[in-house]
């Protein structure tokens, strides 16, 4: 079977490769001339050049595909146009050459994000797939516009679309912030209330992906791919803690209006950089929800998916990762 993994470069696209060719599958990445291949150099892969806007690049990697594994994307952007530019009009373009050139295409796997959905409104009643699509921010209004868009060519190409909530584990990046700063002795909350979120460690999302991918259940369907507990983030700091052997020596708390002042600033000054920057205030609004939520019930349902990683485990893991790698 010959695979198509697009963002194969990355956290989530890298471990989705790795895995597909464990499984014995012909792994094809679409790659850019500027990406970073730390994590997919010396695999056995066929490694393509081009873009999602490069229309003969797709055409060569999408040629004759049994499974479309479509994780690139934008998750950062100035404007809403640049974000539906990256994750919906690409997309459209990969499904269009998906058309033309696999004719024998089993599933497009989508992997979308819980900010498609937006945040639960209480803590007993997580977004499930059947929740009111109500994206708060650009990044999450433009992963619904690709959902939207993958749906319209229902008729025309056998798809799935997972929305996953904060992924960890070895590779991250984004929640790697966390633990560096309890590796400093330091626990920063965002606001007074308590949080609670869903996560997901690398494994059961890469497991559960390719489990909704190779049966007929899932066609046309979306799911959430998540851990089947809530945490709040005094809990995750605790086992970080525990795991780092840190005690902590400063806990701020940040109010609402604080964090939102700081990341429109940052957004403001990120405005006039090159590159877009990391906190803005849609980011900052992104921060201060309550409840970001999810149920995996209708994976478990449909697939039988279960999350196999405790979030003690999977701590620990990527912490002893993180120092192999001599990140912490």
């Amino acid at each position: 079977m010959k695979v198509l993994v697009t963002g194969a470069t990355g956290f989530i696209g890298s471990y989705v490769a790795e895995k597909l060719l464990a499984k014995g599958y012909k792994v094809r990445c679409i790659i850019r001339p500027t990406s970073d291949l730390r994590w997919i150099k010396e695999k056995n892969y066929e490694l393509i050049k081009g873009s999602l806007f490069d229309i003969n690049s797709l055409e060569e990697a999408t040629k004759d595909v049994d499974y479309i594994y479509h994780i690139a994307g934008n998750t950062s952007a100035k404007k809403l146009n640049e974000y539906i530019d990256g994750n919906c009009n690409g997309t459209i373009n990969l499904i269009n050459a998906a058309i033309k050139n696999a004719p024998n295409l089993k599933r497009f796997v989508y992997i979308s994000s819980q900010t498609a959905c937006g945040p639960a409104l209480s803590l007993d009643a997580p977004s499930t797939e059947d929740s009111p699509l109500n994206p708060i921010t650009d990044y999450g209004k433009s992963k619904k516009l690709a959902e939207d868009a993958i749906k319209s060519f229902i008729d025309k190409i056998p798809f799935t679309i997972i929305r996953p909530p904060a992924v960890y584990g070895p590779r991250d990046t984004e929640i790697f912030s966390m633990f560096k700063m309890i590796n400093m002795r330091l626990c920063a909350y965002i606001g007074f209330n308590k949080k609670m979120l869903s996560l997901v460690h690398i494994d059961d999302l890469c497991d559960g992906m390719i489990n909704a991918a190779e049966v007929n259940t899932t066609l046309g369907k979306t799911y959430f791919i998540t851990s089947e507990e809530f945490y709040d983030w005094k809990h995750i700091y605790r086992l970080m803690k525990k795991e780092l052997n840190k005690n902590i020596t400063l806990n701020i708390y940040l109010p609402h209006f604080l964090v939102l002042a700081v990341a429109g600033l940052s957004g403001f000054l990120g405005s006039f950089a090159k590159k877009p920057p990391v906190f803005n205030y849609q980011k900052g609004i992104d921060f201060i929800q309550q409840y970001w939520i999810c149920s995996p019930k209708s994976a478990t349902k449909d697939f039988g998916y279960r999350q196999k990683v405790s979030l003690e485990q999977g701590i620990k893991d990527t912490i002893n990762w993180y120092k192999d790698m001599k990140w912490l």
